[in-house]
């Protein structure tokens, strides 16, 4: 198993960001426009659209506000295995940091998981960071 994390400072108080990141069903409109252009929110999954027009599948695994994690695992045929999660860290002085982790199989799909996980926090920083406090 492959585990792949991102970490991006994001210049945002973590109330701001967490709220952001915890609406589990407005990734397209309010993490990662562009990265994702849509959401179809269903029974304890969301079908994603991301912009090089792949489509995943992702169930809702939970979510944590006190620890601020939220936790979901992708449903496709080119993964045995994936979870991942996304953990708002406060910084101190208006910043936090998001936290990106994801576990993945066959371990071959790794480089391509991490390529697009480098663009989504490179957008999600640039999103975050315009975040009203």
């Amino acid at each position: 198993m492959t585990t792949i994390i991102k970490t991006a400072d994001i210049d945002a108080p973590v109330d701001s960001v967490w709220d952001v990141v915890a609406d589990f069903g407005a990734v397209h409109t309010r993490f990662a426009p562009g990265f994702v252009t849509n959401v179809e929110l269903m029974p304890g999954a969301r079908m994603v659209t991301f912009g090089n027009g792949m489509v995943a599948k992702e169930l809702f695994l939970g979510c944590d506000h006190d620890a601020r994690r939220l936790a979901y695992s992708v449903r496709t045929e080119r993964f045995t295995h994936h979870s991942a999660s996304f953990v708002v860290e406060d910084r101190g002085g208006g910043k936090s940091r998001l936290i990106w982790t994801a576990d993945v199989l066959p371990d071959e799909v790794a480089p391509t998981l991490a390529g697009m996980m480098e663009a989504g926090i490179a957008v999600a920083k640039e999103t975050l960071d315009r975040v009203p406090a």
